[in-house]
């Protein structure tokens, strides 16, 4: 692989998991502590919002995550040539 060709590469990889690691900030820290009063104000099933992503909504968002980091530099792998 040419000099640039490893550079994009590296370039497109961490700005993909720069852009993950803003919505796993966002979820954690935003809808755990930060919006915690306005998401409680929303109930589903008898359970607060704020207090569900605080304990299970953030593991969620955080398995789907890693599915979407996997897809998505698969594709990444296979546009540069250096997939499996």
């Amino acid at each position: 692989m040419s000099p640039e060709k490893a550079q994009a590469y590296w370039k497109e990889n961490i700005s993909m998991i720069i852009k993950l690691l803003v919505v796993w900030f966002i979820v954690s820290f935003g809808c755990g502590i930060l919006f915690i009063n306005e998401l409680n104000a929303i109930e589903i099933s008898g359970v607060k919002l704020g207090y569900w992503f605080a304990q299970q909504g953030a593991i969620y968002v955080f398995v789907i995550l890693i599915f979407v980091y996997v897809k998505v530099m698969t594709g990444i792998d296979e546009k540069y040539g250096v997939h499996e």
